[in-house]
């Protein structure tokens, strides 16, 4: 096999680094790796697989094809400058290297040409809801839909953030464990979709913002209980958060306050004690689990802070103590002004929110944005988060904007969506950055994001482990 003057045969192709010959589409990565059993599996299927291993081991010098990104302008995570006319080079899943300059191709790289375009690491969201996405029919929708229609609901979803740039999310709350199912469909390649951390269903107390029976009538309510994710002192507490680590949850959700969508009269009370949070935070702890916590009202914030979780989402009403508590203990702001933005807005729509709703949604929706600005100038821990199932899945992009308003440049709202996300989702050894050895997801817009941070929303080439999702012109080749 490893003649020098052996021809090439159908389905199979030589190396121009070696005389070797392997299967077509076999790197010297997959190479060596079995193809899965089947039904159809037999005595000819192992001669062939064992003639290839052999082969392969005997022979030396063999390369794979890597595929070379040519970069007009690259934002790598790290640096506070971009830099112009780079290359990087992704062989399989990973970075191979960053070169300076456009790098001529090899006989069988692959050319990307997005020498117009700034290139990124792939964008990452801390808040997302997956499953659904709130329209004027969404409490009427509960009682019509399956867990089949949610299933495919969130599998859409899931594609059409990735194509929207974002390579990782974190869904926090859904609806029957969809996302955990769907992040295994994901990771396993059944389904395109980016890479998520999801929290399951989110954890409440009796009324509060994440009771599902909010708002029902008296004879279909029934009394949830913390397989429901409602708890009612510390035994409950302690009990819902190990049906969550049963089910498969990377993160605990907590709503510490009252929200705006949910069909109870305060967005801004407080709804669990410290007793209950403390339950909630030491077994997740133990069950290596962090939490995140819904809060709109500077009590119930302050308490979850004091309490230790990992993040505060909204934040709305937070003032100088909480800010002042928050960067003491290390605890991040997940913004998501976008959904503030989003609800003020339909609140101005007769009839698009139910009567109890509609003054939360005008009144705590544009106080976001102030308070974005606050926490900013502050210097409280921020990471990028949308709060998208509220607004569109695909726009959320449409934050980066919001946060250059608030005072926040446009290189660190960008880094709050990489490197800095990949820090707090502890993934930073992987991702975050573009950096050898890292994992290849790649993004790229048309033009200077930090010129004008909208092209953020105009996201054209995306790329997962090294595979290529999208890319709205057709990658040039270099044909041998």
């Amino acid at each position: 096999m490893c003649a020098a003057s052996t021809p090439a045969r159908a389905g199979f192709a030589t190396s121009s680094h070696s005389s070797c010959i392997v299967p077509t589409g076999v790197t010297r990565y997959n190479a060596l790796l079995l193809p899965k059993r089947t039904k159809t599996w037999g005595h000819k299927h192992m001669k062939f697989v064992t003639s290839l291993a052999v082969g392969v081991l005997l022979c030396s010098g063999i390369t794979s094809a890597d595929t070379l990104i040519h970069a007009g302008r690259l934002i790598d995570g790290k640096s506070d400058v971009a830099v112009t006319e780079m290359t990087i080079r992704v062989d399989g899943s990973a970075i191979k290297a960053i070169e300076r300059g456009y790098t001529a191709a090899g006989a069988d790289d692959n050319v990307i040409e997005l020498k117009s375009h700034t290139v990124m690491p792939g964008l990452m969201d801390m808040h997302v809801h997956l499953t659904a996405e709130y329209t004027r029919d969404y409490r009427l929708n509960k009682f019509i839909t399956n867990e089949a229609d949610y299933a495919f609901d969130a599998a859409k979803n899931a594609k059409k953030t990735l194509n929207a740039g974002f390579t990782v999310v974190r869904n926090l709350g859904d609806t029957f464990n969809v996302t955990v199912a769907l992040r295994k469909a994901i990771e396993d390649g059944d389904v395109a979709g980016p890479r998520i951390f999801s929290a399951a269903k989110s954890l409440a107390t009796t009324g509060g913002h994440a009771d599902p029976t909010n708002g029902w009538a008296n004879h279909l309510m029934g009394d949830p209980g913390p397989k429901q994710g409602v708890i009612n002192g510390p035994d409950d507490a302690r009990k819902a958060v190990r049906q969550r680590y049963k089910d498969g949850a990377d993160w605990i959700k907590i709503t510490a306050t009252g929200g705006v969508l949910s069909v109870a009269k305060s967005g801004l009370n407080p709804q669990f004690t410290d007793e209950e949070l403390k339950a909630v935070i030491d077994t997740a702890s133990d069950y290596g689990l962090r939490v995140a916590a819904h809060a709109h009202g500077t009590e119930g914030m302050k308490r979850a802070v004091i309490a230790g979780v990992a993040s505060i989402e909204h934040g709305t009403f937070m003032d100088e103590e909480v800010m002042r508590l928050m960067k003491k203990k290390g605890t991040y702001y997940v913004p998501t002004i976008l959904a503030g933005d989003w609800i003020a807005e339909k609140a101005r729509i007769d009839g698009f929110f139910p009567d109890l709703v509609r003054p939360k949604a005008a009144a705590i929706g544009p106080v976001i944005k102030s308070t974005f600005a606050a926490a900013y100038k502050a210097g409280v821990p921020i990471v990028f988060g949308t709060d998208s199932g509220v607004s569109a899945h695909g726009d959320n992009a449409q934050e980066f904007a919001l946060m250059v308003e608030g005072g926040m440049p446009p290189m660190v709202a960008i880094k709050s969506a990489t490197s800095v996300a990949a820090k707090f989702l502890r993934i930073d050894d992987t991702h975050g950055t573009l950096e050898s050895g890292k994992q290849a997801d790649i993004v790229a817009v048309p033009g200077n994001p930090l010129d004008d941070i909208t092209v953020m929303e105009r996201v054209n080439f995306v790329m997962k482990a090294g595979e290529i999702i999208r890319y709205d012109q057709y990658p040039s080749q270099n044909s041998p």
